[in-house]
């Protein structure tokens, strides 16, 4: 639940709660005042911890701090997580071998850093007649990469482009 959702001390409205001490033991049903006057003798705060419970759960607890703490949770949360980018790299059918090495190794190292590559052959004029040569150039490329890969989209034409999808193999 968002800290914005919490109510604390006197923004909670109503006449019973159930009571969690700071030490996390239950103390029961009682009245708001009685509560309150707990916690304010701690000098600590009551926050509503579920408002959907009958009657709402409070507890004693320094807000402080269980907000930051909690913040503390989110930020490491978001640490795990990886962010899986979309790289490109484009080429013509008519490529030569020493660039055909040097896109294949550019793949292989994106690969390696955990993105989805997009591998593009844009076609210009005339060389739209021969979309086999722009396949060929694709297979080419798969074979340099053999293993490295696992394919989310074959090798496809879109208008002028033909294009496919390469994701990494996952590593255990």
């Amino acid at each position: 639940m968002a800290e914005k959702d919490l109510r604390i001390n006197e923004q909670i409205r109503v006449r019973e709660v159930r009571l969690i001490r700071d030490e996390g033991e239950a103390q029961g049903i009682m009245p708001i005042t009685q509560a309150l006057e707990m916690a304010k003798a701690q000098g600590l705060d009551l926050v509503e911890v579920a408002p959907q419970a009958n009657p709402p759960v409070v507890k004693i607890l320094d807000y402080g701090k269980y907000k930051f703490e909690n913040e503390k949770k989110l930020r490491d949360s978001k640490k795990k997580q990886k962010l899986l980018k979309l790289k490109e790299i484009r080429m013509q059918p008519k490529i030569d071998e020493h660039d055909m090495d040097f896109k294949s190794k550019h793949v292989r190292e994106f690969l390696a850093e955990g993105n989805k590559v997009k591998v593009t052959i844009r076609f210009r004029g005339r060389e739209l007649a021969h979309t086999e040569l722009g396949l060929d150039v694709l297979k080419d490329v798969l074979q340099r990469l053999e293993g490295e890969y696992i394919m989310d989209k074959a090798p496809a034409m879109e208008g002028r482009f033909m294009s496919m999808i390469l994701s990494p193999k996952s590593k255990k």
